[in-house]
C-alpha cells in the first residue's frame, strides 16, 4: 500500500489542522492506522491510532483531547485533526499502516509496515 499525507503548514499557537493521509494500494481497511511524529533531535513518537473499522482510537498523552484521528475506508483516507495546537507539536507527521493479525493499535513504529512521506506542522508561539 502506498501511503500520501497532506495537510500540513505553518499555522499559531491555538490554532488547527487537519492532516490527511490517502491510501492506494491493497485493501485500506485490512490495515490498522496511525499518525507519527518526529521533531528535530527527537525520536519518532506515537500520536494517534486507530483500528480497522474505525471503531476504537487511542492517543499519546500529550494530545488526547485535542487530536482526533479518523478513518473513511469508502476513501480510502485517514485523517488528523489537530485543536489547540501548542509549539510542542512542531514535528514531521508520518502517517503509517500496520497488517495485524489481531487489528491491535501498535504505539511501536517497528509494527507498521507502511509509511507515508510526511508532512511538516510548525506552530509558532
Amino acid at each position: 500500500v502506498q501511503l500520501q499525507a497532506s495537510g500540513g503548514g505553518l499555522v499559531q499557537a491555538g490554532d488547527s489542522l487537519r492532516l490527511s493521509c490517502a491510501a492506494s494500494g491493497r485493501t485500506f481497511s485490512s490495515y490498522v492506522m496511525a499518525w507519527f511524529r518526529q521533531a528535530p533531535g527527537k525520536e519518532r513518537e506515537f500520536v494517534a491510532g486507530i483500528r480497522r473499522n474505525g471503531g476504537s482510537s487511542y492517543y499519546a498523552d500529550s494530545v488526547k483531547g485535542r487530536f482526533t484521528i479518523s478513518r473513511d475506508n469508502a476513501k480510502n483516507t485517514v485523517y488528523l485533526q489537530m485543536n489547540s495546537l501548542k509549539p510542542e507539536d512542531t514535528a514531521v507527521y508520518y502517517c503509517a499502516a500496520a497488517g495485524t493479525v489481531w487489528g491491535t493499535v501498535s504505539r511501536n513504529f517497528n509494527e507498521y509496515d507502511y509509511w507515508g512521506q510526511g508532512t511538516l506542522v510548525t506552530v509558532s508561539s
